[in-house]
């Protein structure tokens, strides 16, 4: 097969533990981008905290894109255009807020350029860390929460949120789309928002087919492009559950297996031609 896009999530997919991009892997990645391969960056950060990556690996220069937000939001990397957007309304995050109240979790929102919570915690630094968006705290949620938001995560330890995924799961069903992008984040976006979608969405008009693309990830908010691509990878370091359905399983994160892929599955394929 010729495939023609990569798709990546970051966090313990892309980058390693400490948030770099291996030489192995960059240098397969640029050699795809120069042989006319798309890669595309898809993400439940927010746009900001996607940026240098988005950089680092030229995606400007190659005419690719960024799916932010679990695919709320796309970003055409040559124009920093906004191609496509998908947000809550504010009497939904205040419903949110209200159900974490009653569930005993955090919860965290986006303004353009910070994290919005009610009350400091553990979660919310780990999330700033990786977006690199600053947390401030606001003295009243739903007052601080007055327009539209991208989406909202509610915060706790894996255990407990484990059991609030599933009871909101039910209680939302047919409302919002709700899944986890990390063990201790509890993601809501609108409902039929998801990586797959959105890049249902990006492929049509670039003449791709879903079966010319490669999709890699590692966590059950990247299930739904795993599922959707061609060629779907779950990472090493995926639960058992993700890995059981991809159709490829490749190295951890820490050992270059986004690299394993791009060399096993396209740039052989280059070589051949």
């Amino acid at each position: 097969m010729n495939y023609k896009m990569i798709v990546l999530d970051l966090d313990d997919t892309l980058l390693r533990d400490d948030q770099t991009i291996s030489g192995r892997t960059k240098k397969a990645l640029m050699t795809a981008q120069e042989n006319g391969v798309k890669v595309v960056l898809a993400s439940g950060r927010p746009t900001y905290g996607m940026r240098r990556v988005a950089e680092e690996l030229k995606l400007n220069e190659f005419g690719s894109y960024i799916l932010s937000f679990n695919g709320s939001v796309i970003i055409n990397c040559s124009t920093d255009d906004e191609i496509y957007s998908r947000s809550l309304s504010a009497e939904t995050a205040h419903r949110l807020y209200d159900l974490s109240k009653r569930e005993g979790v955090g919860i965290l929102t986006y303004s353009d350029d910070a994290i919005l919570v009610e009350e400091p915690n553990e979660f919310a630094e780990i999330e700033s860390r990786l977006t690199g968006l600053p947390v401030q705290v606001v003295p009243d949620f739903k007052e601080a929460v007055a327009g539209p938001v991208v989406k909202a995560l509610m915060l706790k330890e894996a255990e407990r949120l484990v059991e609030v995924e599933k009871k909101l799961q039910e209680e939302l069903d047919g409302q919002l789309c709700v899944m986890r992008s990390k063990p201790f984040f509890l993601e809501f976006t609108q409902l039929g928002v998801t990586k797959g979608a959105s890049l249902d969405y990006l492929i049509k008009p670039l003449g791709i087919t879903r079966e010319e693309v490669i999709a890699i990830g590692d966590s059950y908010n990247d299930l739904a492009m795993i599922e959707f691509a061609g060629l779907g990878v779950a990472m090493g370091n995926a639960p058992e559950d993700i890995k059981k359905k991809a159709d490829h399983v490749t190295s951890s994160n820490m050992e270059d297996g986004v690299a394993e892929v791009v060399e096993k599955f396209v740039l052989k394929e280059l070589t051949r031609v």
